[in-house]
């Protein structure tokens, strides 16, 4: 199969160094011309947390324009896709002679919720990428439904409530918006699971685009996992959206001081896909200056896709996660 009836595609494994391990993410390196109803017809065909589809830049001044896609809708922005994404056109750019030699360069993505900043790195043939969340988060009031009481939401994960830690539930927003729900170890953190309906009544009725659970695996270290089985992701390997998120309500816990604050983070450990994230917290005077994550990735293969149809954009009533 070759020419306009088809498109380039790469994968690659995010927030990982180790080929089959990490968040997978499908890419489409020239999107041009394609409508939302293709794209969202891809996305369902790779059927993985995203898929990214990059276009030349509104701004020249900019790297790409990029949309991206879940099962079963677009989502504003999301984390590992910029990472991937950045990585993947850095070493487009880079001139044959230089192959595997250190470099360190901006690019700036054109996104949903806004224009993403991505430093992207090689040093001591190690390539890292670290994106600035383009909009701030923040946590939203305390009007929480029944759902959300700490009883009730243990059930909804199979847990009890001393499985949960002494943090209230919140409601972070940010671009996307999740739910984080802290644990008390990882032990109740590896026995969580949805329990339905409950849990789909308790993600509907926060407007959560998913639920992060967190436990404490030592300083300034965090374990997670994320669930969206209403978008069509049972689990997710690796959130970059939710980490950066995530800030929000370690400031809320008091782990954050004026000055900058590192983190590390795991996810995808139950899930045989472990992944690591930085997450690097600047704040003054008490708030949230800017949020930083960052993380590496392999790219796995190289393809040609058949394009689907033009046809009715085939997404659901949930599907536009641009808030």
């Amino acid at each position: 199969m070759a020419g306009s009836s088809t498109r380039a595609f790469v994968t690659l494994d995010v927030f990982t160094t180790t080929p089959f391990a990490g968040n997978p993410l499908a890419l489409l390196p020239d999107a041009t011309g394609l409508s939302d109803a293709q794209m969202q017809t891809i996305a369902r065909e790779f059927n993985l947390s995203e898929t990214i589809f990059v276009f030349p830049p509104a701004d020249p001044a900019h790297r790409a324009r990029v949309r991206i896609f879940y099962p079963q809708g677009e989502m504003s922005f999301a984390g590992h896709p910029t990472i991937g994404c950045a990585i993947f056109l850095a070493l487009e750019d880079l001139a044959p002679d230089t192959d595997g030699a250190d470099f360190d360069r901006v690019l700036v993505l054109e996104e949903e919720a806004g224009l993403v900043p991505v430093r992207v790195w090689r040093e001591a043939g190690e390539i890292r990428a670290e994106f600035q969340a383009p909009v701030l988060p923040e946590c939203l009031p305390d009007d929480l439904p029944q759902s959300a009481a700490p009883d009730r939401c243990a059930a909804a994960l199979g847990l009890g409530p001393a499985d949960l830690d002494d943090a209230p539930l919140a409601v972070i927003a940010g671009g996307p918006r999740f739910a984080f729900i802290g644990l008390r170890d990882t032990e109740a953190l590896a026995r969580a699971w949805p329990v339905q309906p409950a849990f789909d009544l308790l993600q509907t009725e926060l407007a959560a685009a998913g639920v992060y659970l967190y436990a404490p695996t030592g300083a300034y270290r965090w374990q997670g996992r994320m669930f969206d089985p209403m978008g069509g992701i049972p689990e997710d390997p690796a959130t970059g959206s939710a980490t950066a998120l995530f800030a929000a309500q370690l400031l809320a816990r008091g782990a954050l001081r004026d000055g900058e604050t590192c983190f590390a983070l795991q996810q995808g450990v139950e899930m045989g896909r472990i992944s690591d994230l930085g997450l690097r917290v600047i704040c003054r005077g008490g708030r949230l200056a800017s949020v930083h994550v960052s993380g590496a990735a392999v790219e796995i293969s190289r393809g040609r896709l058949r394009l689907p149809p033009l046809g009715p954009d085939p997404r659901s009533d949930r599907a536009a996660r641009i808030a």
